[in-house]
């Protein structure tokens, strides 16, 4: 099977059928050599990344509808011309030469003209739509409604920015009780460039990514991948030895163990709903050495039992994952207004049934990974109406002294101006 039909399979397999990018790509890759694996991830995220460009500029060179397999083999051959460095002889010929490869050799010659056709105009192409919305979503490829959303809540400027916003480096943590300047010490010795963060001081982002799961560094616990904005979430929650402290949306257990790495005097709790990602929070306990008490079980199921129990809970809610679609960006289409509206109901569930596991004087921490008012500002304002033994609780002891917001107890992290993932973080404490 040739390099581009294993990248078209994994892409439609994607675009198509809703695989994770992550998984179908690591799929695709194996038995590749590192330079091949390399060529198919770029034309895989490539095309991904841009789609919505590549399908807007294709849309002037085709008539009607094209078969899913057609329209991947031109997403993919547009992509090569576009945005990768592939020759344009080489990008047109291997692109007629998958069409052949996959049973659609009647069709060669239809992917021939439309991608030369393309290829003879990439010096005067379409021009985008004029509307700044329209504009917007078809240059940086993200959903025409999530723009209109952003637009609105940022004006032009920096909804631009934010949309533009490079995906973030791979940042890195020591484990207790491995520890940061062990973890630079080996890094350095390896030749591998980094920065120290700017947020948690605690980590380090690298200038270039690799294979960590094979570093023995990894396998061994020492260290952790967990971003930026995800330390800052556990950070909120100000434990300190003696606490107990419930994870109530735990896998896959960064958090959890990030915690511990704080303050390893507290007890831990982590729970988690699904069968598969409640092996995958043990797994990551157990590499990391993380002593919790963990469970399978709906943080939206109340438990009168433990009602009062916790000094401070988690709740890092199932959400729509806008805010780190940057570097994961089949999330952006898997996405929807209406889809994001359903979450709302599942978050709200969640956070009244464990606000209930709050001690009086304890904290509560609401934490997701996206960009929405809908589910961030909006819910815990809701809450906060609903449940007047509940106060908004100032962050300022907890996060770095430049992020606004602070104060009022909700920060909403934006990449292109904090330059960690969009995460948004609300603590509240439950009056005496």
């Amino acid at each position: 099977m040739s390099l581009r039909r294993r990248a078209l399979e994994a892409l439609l397999d994607i675009t198509d059928r809703g695989a994770y990018a992550n998984l179908r790509l690591k799929e695709a890759q194996q038995g590749l050599s590192e330079q091949d694996a390399k060529w198919v991830a770029a034309a895989v995220y490539g095309t991904l990344d841009h789609l919505l460009y590549i399908d807007y500029m294709l849309a002037h060179f085709t008539k009607g509808t094209q078969k899913p397999v057609v329209r991947g083999i031109l997403r993919m051959g547009a992509c090569e011309l576009l945005f990768m460095r592939s020759g344009p002889a080489a990008a047109v010929n291997e692109s007629v030469n998958l069409a052949k490869e996959v049973g659609k050799g009647a069709l060669s010659g239809y992917v021939n003209g439309v991608l030369r056709a393309l290829d003879r105009s990439r010096n005067e192409l379409p021009p985008l739509p004029q509307d700044p919305a329209g504009r917007l979503s078809v240059l940086y490829s993200w959903p025409l409604w999530l723009v209109q959303e952003w637009l609105e809540r940022f004006g032009e400027e920096e909804a631009e920015a934010l949309l533009s916003a490079p995906p973030q480096p791979m940042t890195l943590r020591a484990q207790p009780p491995y520890t940061l300047e062990e973890l630079a010490e080996t890094l350095a010795s390896r030749g591998t460039a980094f920065t120290k963060g700017a947020l948690a001081e605690d980590c380090v982002k690298l200038a270039a990514g690799y294979d960590i799961a094979g570093d023995p560094l990894y396998r061994n616990g020492g260290v952790a991948v967990q971003s930026e904005s995800a330390m800052l979430v556990c950070r909120a929650c100000g434990v300190r030895p003696g606490m107990r402290v419930l994870d109530a949306c735990a896998a896959p257990g960064g958090k959890t163990a990030y915690l511990y790495a704080l303050c390893p005097e507290t007890r831990l709790t982590a729970w988690e709903l699904h069968p598969h990602r409640k092996k995958l929070l043990d797994s990551t306990l157990t590499r990391l050495r993380v002593p919790a008490e963990t469970a399978e079980r709906d943080a939206g199921e109340p438990d009168p039992a433990l009602y009062g129990a916790f000094d401070a809970v988690l709740l890092d809610v199932p959400c729509s994952g806008l805010g780190v679609a940057g570097g994961k960006p089949d999330i952006r289409y898997a996405k929807s207004r209406e889809g994001v509206a359903s979450l709302r109901e599942t978050q709200r569930r969640i956070l009244d049934t464990c606000a209930e596991y709050v001690r009086p004087g304890g904290t509560l921490v609401y934490a997701s990974c996206t960009i929405s008012r809908t589910e961030n500002e909006a819910q815990v304002e809701a809450f906060l109406k609903r449940r007047t033994d509940f106060a908004p609780a100032s962050l300022e002891p907890f996060l770095p002294g430049n992020l606004p917001g602070l104060c009022t107890g909700m920060v909403q992290l934006l990449p292109h101006r904090d330059g960690t993932e969009g995460f948004f973080i609300a603590r509240m404490e439950r009056k005496q």
